[in-house]
């Protein structure tokens, strides 16, 4: 799927037949960029665990005028990778990009931290996306694309203890390179990740005071960012604007890494 040397420049950031699969659809980060990108024209796949939140994003996207498919998720079992997937193909016949939006997150002093409690945030925020990633490849044909969602802190450190969040996310960064290395050349599948800083989402609302002060300390731009800026970003990534991107990972952080 080439983006076409005459093709018109802001036609490149529409996603107009393309079917994108959007995991962590049912809140934050990924109900935002459903929204958006039914608004650029995609037909969606959501998946999420919350069963009704994930229908309230699939009527919104409908809204919108787009076409969405609602199927709950568990990204922590390849089974159910493996089902968002053949769902979506089922549906619209073609997968062409995979948004990686299902997070979790700990804050737990690393003495303390339960192994259960551990596994849980690697599994869903690295292992969910492997496996993810797996399942959309194996579909996905040329001028596909995969977006993974990391974080700052894959490349700096906070003042909370988040090890297993740290880890998930720094592996996200590796991952992403080295799926890029073995399917944007063969597949023709490209490979990214974004990279935000502190967006006021349901995951980060219960930590407020924190997420101020650290905004307040690190960020240059004096603010959280909006979601919007984060799933622009995303919507970026996954068009044919990003065609000659792949392997990398795009800080949205209002200069926290420099700090």
């Amino acid at each position: 799927m080439s983006p076409g040397p005459g093709r018109p420049l802001l036609d490149r950031f529409r996603l107009d037949g393309r079917v994108a699969v959007i995991t962590g659809a049912s809140s934050g980060l990924g109900a935002a960029c459903a929204l958006l990108f039914a608004a650029a024209g995609a037909n969606l796949v959501l998946g999420a665990r919350r069963a009704e939140q994930l229908d309230a994003t699939a009527q919104a996207a409908r809204a919108l005028g787009g076409r969405a498919l609602a199927v709950p998720t568990d990204v922590t079992a390849p089974a159910d990778c493996e089902h968002l997937v053949s769902a979506g193909w089922h549906e619209f016949g073609r997968v062409d990009i995979l948004v990686n939006g299902a997070g979790s997150a700990s804050a737990v002093p690393a003495l303390r931290e339960e192994p259960e409690a551990f596994r849980r945030v690697v599994d869903v925020n690295l292992m969910g996306s492997y496996w993810m990633a797996q399942a959309c490849a194996r579909v996905m044909g040329p001028g596909s694309s995969i977006v993974n969602v990391s974080s700052v802190i894959a490349t700096t450190t906070l003042d909370a203890p988040q090890a297993a969040y740290t880890a998930s996310k720094a592996a996200i960064e590796g991952l992403t390179r080295d799926l890029a290395q073995q399917w944007t050349g063969r597949l023709g599948i490209r490979v990214n990740a974004v990279a935000p800083g502190f967006v006021m989402t349901e995951l980060t609302a219960s930590s407020e005071a924190y997420v101020q002060r650290m905004v307040a300390g690190r960020a240059l731009a004096g603010r959280c960012a909006e979601a919007i800026e984060v799933v622009a970003t995303i919507l970026f990534l996954a068009s044919d604007a990003a065609s000659y991107i792949t392997g990398c990972s795009l800080p949205v952080d209002g200069g926290m890494r420099v700090t």
